[in-house]
């Protein structure tokens, strides 16, 4: 009889989502999670993109379901505004909690700094 593999943690970098982790787009889903609503100018400003980036960034996101992305006008000028999905939120806190699990391993196996001299 053959004993079952043993169970190896997996490293906290395999829980990482690639949709999510990318700078840019971790940055968007940080902002629209601090907003209810975010305008297009203030993320491009805010994190600074040109518009045709931040477009295709929020392109990959809202085909990923986390963000929604609604168009409007505010007084005559055509404006462009995104919000946190219930996804995009859990996504975030996902993503958060093994960011988190990947530092303390990293703190937590870092050797003792050894003594001057030895």
């Amino acid at each position: 009889m053959t004993e079952p593999p043993e169970q190896v943690e997996q490293h906290p970098a395999t829980g990482l989502d690639d949709v999510v982790h990318q700078r840019v787009r971790l940055g968007i889903l940080t902002v629209a999670h601090q907003a209810r609503r975010v305008e297009f100018g203030f993320l491009r400003t805010a994190l600074g993109l040109t518009a045709g980036n931040l477009s295709q960034h929020l392109t990959v996101l809202e085909k990923a379901g986390l963000i929604a992305v609604e168009k409007g006008y505010e007084g005559r000028r055509a404006r462009t505004w995104l919000t946190l999905t219930a996804a995009g939120d859990r996504a975030l806190q996902d993503e958060v909690t093994q960011l988190k699990r990947l530092i303390q391993q990293i703190e937590n196996g870092r050797p003792e700094p050894s003594a001057p001299g030895s």
